[in-house]
């Protein structure tokens, strides 16, 4: 099998290869069935709404607790059910340092930065300050800020140190085994709520899109891994631990002979984290604006200083050209400043992108989404347009991918 990139991968598919076709062949395009657009009709909101009932059942699934096993449990028996081929766990080990001065209790609310530095307020896009009363609030770490007592009653255990697990599962290639795009979600979260938003939403898109692939009258030509990421609250630590066991494996086959290749050679990642909440600044009184705002869209997002930062700007673009295309309901927008998600461990190693609601730093850092880490991040606090917004990226996705495997329905 021979190894490509993801520009190689994508060459033939007009707007990223700089391709033209007459008035005729445009013609005949426009009546022609299309396979990917079937698949992305194939996305429905209750099921995506159910999806994230589903996770947040586990309260904010913070890593080190029960309740984070048992998310990580329903999620591998959906994928099963799913057919998800090679559903698999990723076995690492998260022994943080202790940290003096750290806590909440009973008391006054505290809130802290988080270890990755996503709590600093004011961080701007290019390390600019934003100017603003408005901040991005740190973690909520106070039980009593959680209203709902059968909430805090499913939050009530602490982390601890020790062995963490998180789920994978693929849709093998018929043409390209060896080649593939990932798809991740991270699905812990913290704060005393049901860590909805950040990151059941988008979660919920990796699970929705595996399940659509999964089904048996669908193939690609290229593969697709599918990771629901955990420790991402803690430093992005799953998607890291990923990147290192699993790199080293890129493109083997294993058995050598029988065309089957565990880690396939990485083509592209694509991240999903904070996919609902597009409301505008908060309110005077820092709450969360009660409708999305006209303007509201996806935040395409790649690193302009990553070592892949050219074919990343360009896979931004092919999905934004897939939201024009196939997405119903908002607009996508390209940004160079991704940071602070699970994307980042790749991106000097694979062309990666990172989809959200907001710009990571001038929005979310300017407290765009006062759910963010909050007791708020509850399934109540969000409407149908909230969830449309997550599923409009859920068709983003999958149309580029659909295009980037050559995905096709058996008729």
């Amino acid at each position: 099998m021979r190894s490509t990139s993801f520009l190689a991968a994508a060459c033939g598919i007009m707007v990223l290869c700089g391709g033209t076709a007459n008035a005729q062949n445009g013609a005949a395009q426009d009546t022609a069935y299309d396979p990917v657009g079937v698949l992305v009709s194939r996305l429905d909101l209750e099921k995506y709404k159910a999806t994230i009932k589903g996770l947040a059942q586990f309260g904010d699934r913070r890593q080190g607790t029960k309740r984070n096993r048992d998310a990580v449990d329903w999620i591998e028996a959906q994928l099963k059910s799913y057919g998800c081929q090679n559903v698999e766990r990723i076995t690492y080990e998260y022994n943080p340092a202790p940290q003096a001065g750290r806590g909440g209790g009973r008391g006054g609310r505290v809130n802290t930065p988080s270890p990755n530095g996503r709590g600093r307020p004011g961080n701007g896009p290019g390390g600019s300050r934003i100017f603003s009363d408005m901040r991005e609030h740190g973690v909520n770490n106070d039980s009593l800020a959680q209203p709902d007592p059968a909430i805090r009653a499913i939050n009530m255990e602490p982390t601890t140190p020790g062995q963490r697990q998180e789920v994978i599962c693929m849709k093998v290639g018929t043409k390209y085994p060896n080649e593939m795009y990932i798809i991740g979600g991270h699905m812990d979260g913290t704060g005393w709520g049901q860590a909805v938003n950040d990151d059941a939403s988008g979660s919920a898109i990796v699970m929705e899109i595996a399940r659509i692939l999964s089904m048996p009258d669908v193939q690609t030509e290229r593969s697709i891994r599918f990771a629901l990421w955990n420790n991402e609250e803690t430093g992005l630590n799953g998607a890291r631990a990923y990147a290192e066991q699993r790199g080293p494996m890129q493109g083997k086959e294993n058995p050598a002979g029988s065309g089957k290749y565990p880690e396939p050679k990485w083509l592209g990642m694509i991240q999903h984290d904070m996919m609902m909440v597009d409301h505008g600044p908060p309110t005077p009184d820092g709450k969360l604006a009660p409708e999305q705002r006209p303007e509201a869209d996806i935040n395409i997002e790649f690193a302009i200083t990553s070592k892949f930062a050219d074919d990343a700007m360009k896979m931004a673009f092919f999905w934004r050209a897939a939201n024009e295309k196939y997405a119903t309901h908002y607009p996508a927008a390209v940004g160079p400043h991704m940071t602070n998600t699970d994307s980042d461990p790749f991106k000097d190693l694979v062309p990666s992108l990172s989809l959200r609601e907001n710009e990571r730093g001038s929005q979310i850092g300017g407290n765009w989404d006062p759910t963010h880490h909050q007791p708020i991040d509850v399934l109540t606090t969000f409407t149908d347009k909230d969830f449309m917004l997550g599923l409009t990226s859920a068709q983003t996705t999958l149309g580029a991918l659909g295009q980037l495997t050559k995905a096709t329905i058996k008729r």
